[in-house]
């Protein structure tokens, strides 16, 4: 049985249009397994990569260029009745009153009526753990914005998100100590809600750094420029091999 992480986008808000959403796929044996996040562009790259709308997501946070997809995966999967009410949404409890706000608060989700938003979805909260297909996942609270608003996410063994942050060596210490893949938030110049590629370099050692893959950046030039200085970045669409869960 083989993993791989596809990434549907690498691109920060401002950047979606020519990078993508920041959105990826964990597969197993080539096929979609779990889905980070769904932004509209990102969302465009996994219906053209797979042909069909994902059956199961994990949602890191509610900023629109990683869930702006949610009203075309409404559409997709109330009108496909093999979907309806069957997409899962694990998303951290704390999240989800703001996931609601974002995507499903609106008076009528059809204009017609006669449906309420999460009809569509089985939405599952969920806490420090849960899961998936007989495998055992871990969510972890991230530095973006404000407190409990933004989690990252780890198949143990295999691979950690660290979702849209700052750094965060002392949390990686213990969520990635299992060898993981690590993709993490990074551009070239950081701000109060993500991390710049002065902060990685400062913040984590040479053997973390080694682990990561970076995305969330904000233009080709920005992964050449961190690429040029030693770095993993990934691309638009790019497929890395993982190892298998443990």
């Amino acid at each position: 049985m083989s993993w791989s992480l596809r990434f549907h986008g690498v691109g920060n808000a401002s950047a979606a249009g020519q990078l993508g959403s920041a959105m990826a796929t964990i597969e197993r044996d080539g096929k979609p397994w779990l889905t980070i996040d769904c932004g509209a562009e990102g969302l465009d790259h996994y219906l053209a990569t797979y042909g069909e709308y994902p059956k199961s997501l994990f949602i890191t946070h509610t900023h629109l260029d990683h869930v702006g997809g949610f009203e075309r995966l409404f559409v997709g999967a109330w009108f496909d009745e093999a979907l309806r009410g069957g997409v899962r949404v694990y998303c951290p409890a704390s999240v989800v009153p703001l996931l609601h706000q974002r995507v499903g608060d609106y008076p009528n989700a059809l204009a017609e009526g006669g449906v309420n938003f999460w009809e569509a979805f089985r939405l599952v909260p969920v806490g420090e753990r849960f899961w998936h297909d007989e495998l055992h996942l871990e969510t972890f609270a991230v530095r973006h914005h404000w407190p409990k608003s933004a989690y990252g996410l780890r198949l143990p063994g295999s691979v950690v998100w660290t979702g849209d942050t700052r750094p965060i060596p002392e949390v990686l210490r213990v969520v990635a100590d299992r060898g993981e893949v690590i993709a993490h938030d990074c551009g070239l110049a950081g701000n109060p809600s993500h991390t710049g590629f002065d902060d990685f370099l400062r913040e984590y050692d040479a053997a973390t750094r080694a682990r990561c893959v970076l995305y969330h950046y904000g233009s080709p030039a920005e992964a050449r420029i961190m690429r040029e200085q030693g770095a993993r970045v990934a691309e638009p669409g790019e497929v890395i091999a993982l190892p298998s869960p443990k």
